[in-house]
């Protein structure tokens, strides 16, 4: 099991930039990607980018493909969601994810094990 904490979320206007950081825990080690997904109210869970923690290899969907990047500094075992000119429709809790072990998809919520608390992005027009 790993713990993961999200940081880096609050208010920004639209267009701003805003950089979540998830910071990993425990035995990250046994982990094989780590994921960004987002939460409208009644909503279910959407995958928003993820990576592939060996391979470095990335994710993101088409709804912010060309504005957020995923990235890592293992180092630190952070994973990074640099969101740029955000849009109020961005607007939601976003949470980080790791999926465990060494095969298996890394697609859908229930693909990955342990979460973090989440941390809330709001984009005023």
């Amino acid at each position: 099991q790993v713990q993961l904490v999200e940081s880096g979320g609050g208010s920004v206007q639209a267009g701003g930039s805003l950089r979540l950081s998830c910071v990993v825990s425990g035995n990250i080690d046994r982990t094989r990607c780590i994921g960004w997904f987002r939460q409208f109210p009644g909503k279910e869970r959407e995958r928003v980018a993820m990576i592939y923690r060996l391979a470095d290899s990335t994710f993101v969907a088409d709804s912010v493909k060309g504005r957020f990047t995923i990235s890592q500094e293992k180092a630190k075992k952070t994973v990074y969601l640099q969101m740029n000119s955000l849009k109020p429709d961005d607007a939601a809790m976003y949470y980080c994810a790791a999926a465990r072990g060494t095969g298996g998809p890394c697609y859908r919520s229930i693909d990955f094990d342990d979460w973090g608390q989440g941390t809330q992005v709001t984009v005023s027009s």
